[in-house]
């Protein structure tokens, strides 16, 4: 077997319940034959084996007190995965879907993502299978306090920033950065997504979703075209769907799609952000909400079809992992779609994605299309060590350098390899040659 073969293999026999984790290892692993055969210094020095090994996996228990006067206890993780080019990067989720193999699986993501926007940050992922649905105010403070007061230890700011992700926006940051300041008597740039009042950066709750209209934009302006007129389908309804719907409404596009866990809507005309931001972003309602305010929009519950059953020209998958598989990508491929792009974290399934690129489809795979959010996370903490704030459109241009640079980062190395076109080679090659010379200037570490 190959030196590529004898990593999976070795991987799969250590984590074989992990199947995120072994989906993201796969299919970096894969594209990195292009390069590895050729330098043999790789094999030599055991960087894949360093590579895909957390250099640090953290679990704790996180006690916390309902309402109802009764004790609670979930499970927290963080692991840092990578921090060869700078301290640990990487989000904080709350949701009951997490376990070590899924933040195993974004760390892993994440040291690659971060490589891109050629920011000096490492990659690292934590969170914890608590669920922030019906919680009220002190519940969230409560468990949020608890889950910090662990996780402080391990943190700091030349140590490990972690930021929001799913479950874990405001409300929660501010709990968990009150009680680290707390505890620690500082006022450190130890997390982002902060309030802009004390320390947080202007647009960091758009950029996600606009650094992913503005990697499809650059891609169509290469070929005299733009996403003005196009038909566009998101999944999702969190900040990243909203803001990349926000964005393509801005350059014309037609957005006609939003979906929950519970179902999708379908609005011809166009989706009415107005009333979306009303529903998920200050009620934390359900989109299902929406048809009873815009009647000629249509909503279908969850198993009675897929959002992705609506022809388009763009797709943008912007709720969670492996939501999009074969049987979708085969179905939006037949409506018409030429554009995917990834706004979660790995929402298409392997078998789904190897269709997209056999079928000459242009794909876009989150650790390129949705690392605006991590990008101007990194523009925070610039702005917090300068002790200074930027301007909205400061940090809009300066995030749209990035991921304008990230789109011609990945073309030319899909080119450089062999495989124009591919964006899921480019970006996993890109990210890698960056992160691995560090690795080996640094030493045997």
């Amino acid at each position: 077997m190959s030196y590529i073969d004898d990593i999976i293999a070795d991987v799969e026999k250590k984590n074989d319940n992990q199947y995120e984790f072994l989906q993201a290892v796969r299919e970096v692993m894969n594209s990195l034959r292009v390069i590895v055969d050729r330098e043999p210094v790789y094999e030599k020095m055991g960087v894949l084996e360093r590579l895909v090994i957390a250099e640090r996996t953290i679990i704790f228990r996180v006690p916390w007190v309902d309402d109802a006067g009764k004790v609670q206890v979930n499970r927290g993780y963080r692991v840092q995965f990578n921090s060869a080019i700078g301290p640990y990067k990487g989000g904080l989720r709350f949701h009951p879907s997490v376990n070590l193999s899924v933040m195993k699986f974004l760390g892993f993501e994440q040291t690659f993502k971060n490589s891109l926007t050629g920011l000096p940050m490492g990659g690292a992922k934590g969170g914890a299978d608590f669920d922030p649905k019906g919680k009220s105010d002190g519940e969230s403070m409560r468990f949020s306090q608890s889950f910090m007061t662990e996780l402080a230890r391990h943190i700091g700011p030349d140590t490990d920033i972690p930021a929001g992700d799913i479950g874990v926006g405001a409300r929660e940051i501010g709990y968990m950065y009150g009680q680290y300041r707390r505890m620690t008597n500082t006022f450190e740039a130890v997390l982002t997504g902060k309030g802009v009042g004390w320390g947080g950066s202007l647009i960091r709750t758009q950029a996600t979703g606009y650094g992913l209209i503005y990697i499809i934009e650059e891609f169509l302006h290469g070929r005299d075209d733009s996403i003005k007129g196009k038909k566009v389908v998101i999944s999702g309804s969190g900040n990243v769907a909203i803001f990349a719907a926000e964005k393509a409404q801005e350059l014309g596009a037609v957005v006609v799609s939003m979906s929950d866990s519970n179902g999708y809507i379908y609005h011809k005309s166009g989706i009415n952000l107005v009333t979306v931001k009303d529903i998920k972003l200050t009620k934390r309602g359900r989109i299902s909400e929406y048809a009873k305010v815009h009647t000629d929009a249509v909503y279908t519950e969850a198993g009675k079809g897929r959002v992705w059953d609506i022809p388009c020209d763009v797709a943008l998958p912007c709720a969670t992992q492996n939501e999009l598989d074969l049987g979708d990508a085969k179905k939006l491929v037949a409506g018409g779609c030429k554009i995917v792009g990834e706004g979660a974290n790995m929402p298409t399934t392997q078998e789904g994605t190897e269709y997209f690129l056999s079928g000459g489809i242009s794909f876009f795979p989150g650790k390129a299309a949705n690392a605006g959010g991590v990008a101007t996370s990194g523009l925070e903490m610039a702005q917090n060590s300068a002790r200074l704030y930027w301007s909205e459109e400061e940090v809009d241009m300066r995030l749209k350098g990035i991921m304008t640079g990230i789109y011609h980062n990945i073309n030319d190395s899909a080119r450089e390899y062999g495989k124009p076109g591919n964006f899921v080679l480019g970006a996993n090659v890109a990210g890698f040659k960056r992160v691995a010379k560090a690795m080996l200037d640094q030493g045997i570490i």
